[in-house]
């Protein structure tokens, strides 16, 4: 083997230990041992995914434990796996919700017979639905063999929902053929019941695409975590007022943060900027989605 390089300080560390320095880089394959190695600090070996957490963290302070839910594990388990094997790229834009909240006030009396809160994220649901028939690949599932694309003759979205037993996503059936008050009522029904556990297995899968919304809590912009076997997942935060240029005259506009992110396995990143383009200009103009 080549001469393995380490520094005099190294070398009295090793002996004192009694380490063979020839047999330590043999076994992590390398030509240069420091003194990290030989105590033990320096990083795992490949493969080893647990090393970094078997930490005695009670050696520097007080701590709790607190087991993970079985939804919260499975949730970790799954975005773990999408993180690793998914080369994921997400893709920034804002659409122009002024129309949007005009007609939430116009139709605030009507929401109120119907016993229905009309929220915005109803008009995202519609818009998405709507783009996922527009661009089919969207609505798509790489098979396992990474091979093949699978086509979907349906449009079911997915809606995450934020828990205290973890994350959960509820799936709204065929949205694309149901109208805005249909899918705010679906909406309102799916969370409420995700929020008291009692929403079934059977009504979280399948979903062609996930819409994540922290508009009501805040923030610029993020990027969410596709959730296979989806090859896109949409992401929301809070709406902000935007300085819009007529000319020489400045106009507020009140613009909604999207962030798209994409499997780029399937999907390019000239296909992702007009799909959200598409997208942005359906919430702009919400009349031409009401049917």
């Amino acid at each position: 083997m080549t001469d393995i390089i380490a520094s005099p300080s190294t070398r009295r560390l090793a002996l004192e230990k009694d380490v063979d320095i020839d047999a330590l880089a043999r076994r992590l394959g390398r030509t240069t041992i420091g003194p990290e190695d030989i105590t033990g600090d320096a990083a795992p070996p490949a493969g080893d995914d647990t090393a970094f957490w078997e930490v005695d963290h009670a050696q520097y302070g007080p701590v709790t434990q607190e087991p993970l839910t079985r939804f919260a594990r499975v949730a970790a388990r799954n975005l773990a796996a999408a993180q690793a094997l998914i080369p994921a790229v997400t893709h920034h834009d804002r659409a122009d919700v002024s129309s949007i909240e005009s007609l939430r006030k116009a139709w605030r009396s009507e929401a109120a017979q119907r016993g229905v809160k009309l929220t915005a994220l109803a008009f995202h649901v519609a818009a998405l639905s709507r783009s996922l028939r527009a661009f089919p690949r969207f609505n798509a599932s790489l098979a396992a063999d990474t091979e093949t694309l699978i086509l979907k003759d349906y449009v079911h979205i997915g809606i995450a929902v934020d828990t205290p037993n973890g994350l959960m996503v509820p799936v709204i059936r065929d949205a694309d053929r149901k109208g805005l008050w249909q899918i705010a009522t679906e909406i309102a029904d799916l969370a409420a019941r995700a929020q008291a556990r009692k929403i079934s297995p059977d009504e979280m899968g399948g979903a062609s695409m996930t819409i994540t919304n922290l508009g009501g809590i805040g923030g610029i912009a993020f990027t969410p975590i596709v959730n296979p076997p989806e090859v896109a997942i949409l992401g929301i935060t809070r709406t902000e007022t935007v300085t819009h240029w007529d000319g020489d005259t400045p106009r507020p506009v009140p613009m909604v943060p999207l962030d798209l992110s994409y499997d780029h396995r399937v999907i390019n990143g000239a296909d992702a900027a007009r799909f959200l383009a598409h997208y942005c200009r359906l919430i702009a103009k919400p009349r031409n989605m009401i049917v």
